[in-house]
């Protein structure tokens, strides 16, 4: 299958543009996650928030944990080359204020695809390469394909550079049929883009340094499930993900979602 591109969106700036990491939006994406609710110590949420976020204090270090296994595609049939635009990611979303209006902020994110990551660091997210994995559910049901009933278990793991960054359980107890109390979109993503300079004399002075709200269209979550939720953060070298550690855990989720990015919009330009 050849990929057709008007013209490259990302480097490599190829002559037909089939090289490039990501191609144009749209994108489409549609996947399952397993979502956890837990605590962190307020003051260590607080030393994630760039400038122009501060905590909420009403949140006291409320964060959510999310690994997904998503597939993807933009307008020229990306779906149809699997090993390029599936993917999986592991990231973390802290509840915080802009304005005094309440949104959650991404400090920490690891997925295993680079396309996924190029389309990430575009938005903000500070994507790194890890390795996710989620237990999965099939058609043909038996004890390696759970169901989403109530009693099933679902998992997930993250890590990097060979070490163990984060493992979710989550027992499914029943359906959310009220979708709004989930939290899941409650609060819109606050995104930072920062894109540094290697000319000498500029390195404190970055290229792009601003703060990006994530836009999404037609988004929908689907058969999403709620019940017993458990997380750790394990310490791992070179890591500061544990210090975001729980010190309570809340409900457990599993769903379906899909959505499709075409914008971005900027909020403010901060100070690096």
């Amino acid at each position: 299958m050849e990929r057709m591109m008007s013209r490259p969106y990302t480097t490599p700036l190829s002559p037909r543009g089939l090289s490039c990491i990501a191609p144009p939006p749209p994108w489409h994406y549609s996947g399952d996650f397993l979502m956890v609710e837990f605590w962190a110590d307020p003051a260590v949420v607080a030393t994630t928030l760039p400038d122009g976020l501060t905590p909420d204090p009403a949140a006291a270090g409320h964060a959510t944990a999310l690994f997904f296994d998503w597939q993807f595609t933009g307008e020229n049939d990306e779906l149809l080359d699997p090993a390029r635009y599936q993917y999986r990611e592991f990231f973390i979303l802290v509840d915080a204020l802009h304005d005094a209006r309440p949104i959650a902020f991404c400090p920490y994110i690891f997925v295993d695809n680079d396309s996924a990551m190029m389309r990430g660091l575009i938005q903000g997210f500070p994507k790194r390469i890890g390795a996710v994995h989620v237990t999965r559910t099939f058609a043909a049901a038996n004890l390696a394909g759970p169901q989403v009933v109530a009693g099933a278990r679902f998992a997930a793991t993250a890590s990097t550079a060979g070490q163990r960054l984060a493992r979710a359980e989550v027992k499914l107890t029943e359906k959310v049929e009220n979708l709004s109390k989930l939290g899941l979109g409650n609060r819109p993503i606050v995104n930072l883009r920062h894109f540094p300079r290697l000319a000498a004399g500029q390195h404190n002075n970055p290229a792009v340094h601003e703060l990006v709200i994530a836009t999404t269209d037609n988004t929908q979550l689907v058969n999403v499930w709620m019940g017993e939720g458990h997380l750790s953060l394990p310490v791992a070298d070179g890591e500061e993900i544990s210090d975001l550690a729980p010190t309570r855990v809340g409900a457990g989720y599993r769903g379906s979602m899909s959505y499709t990015v075409t914008d971005l919009k900027a909020l403010e330009t901060t100070r690096a």
